[in-house]
């Protein structure tokens, strides 16, 4: 007795031709799926870095005083200072000013004396590298300003220069934070010194004080 062999007809190979193209769709669409979780995870985390990015690098602009705590008794203290490179000069509300957008070359602070005034918009790049920014009026003494000028050369990220406008006779100034005192033999000079020379407002911790701009 012979063996019969059974024969597939014509609506069963297209069954299992549909059935083996939905296969290969279902396949291929888990597989979009899956590339279109990983690509939308890769632009959220792209976007939420950027984002941050910006505003830590751009600040609000903000320039009122913050009401932060002060370290040192009698200062200011000012927050979300914008931390732009610009060109020409910048309007700062405060004099000497406490950050904000700045030239893309800081001032030498490398226990640098300035005994001409020099331009804001640089020193203002040294306040963002750490330095403590020190000043003086005609209303502070000769001897005021040898003893500034012997602590400034004596301290790295610090410098000292005249500005004439501002109301103290002698002003400190660190990224954010200002103090203003009638004279060096201030025991808040040392103080603020000890506060903000590299202290926790610096914005680019570590960041050159010598190779910009001069004497």
């Amino acid at each position: 007795m012979g063996t019969s062999k059974t024969k597939r007809g014509p609506a069963a190979d297209r069954r299992a031709k549909i059935a083996e193209a939905r296969r290969i769709e279902q396949a291929r669409d888990r597989r979009n799926r899956r590339l279109t979780i990983v690509a939308c995870a890769v632009i959220l985390a792209a976007v939420v870095g950027g984002g941050a990015w910006l505003v830590a690098s751009t600040g609000g602009g903000d320039d009122a005083p913050s009401g932060d705590a002060a370290t040192v008794q009698g200062e200011q203290t000012w927050s979300d200072l914008g931390r732009n490179h610009v060109d020409g000069t910048v309007d700062y509300p405060q004099t000497p000013p406490v950050g904000g957008d700045h030239n893309q070359v800081w001032m030498n602070c490398d226990g640098d004396v300035y005994t001409e005034a020099i331009p804001n918009e640089n020193a203002v790049h040294s306040l963002e590298h750490g330095a403590v920014w020190v000043t003086y009026n005609d209303s502070a003494t000769e001897a005021d300003v040898e003893t500034l000028g012997e602590r400034v050369s004596s301290t790295p990220y610090s410098l000292l220069s005249p500005v004439a406008e501002q109301e103290s006779p002698v002003m400190l100034t660190a990224w954010g934070h200002q103090l203003g005192v009638d004279s060096a033999d201030d025991e808040r000079v040392g103080e603020f010194f000890e506060a903000y020379v590299q202290g926790p407002q610096t914005q680019e911790p570590g960041a050159a004080c010598t190779g910009g701009m001069g004497q």
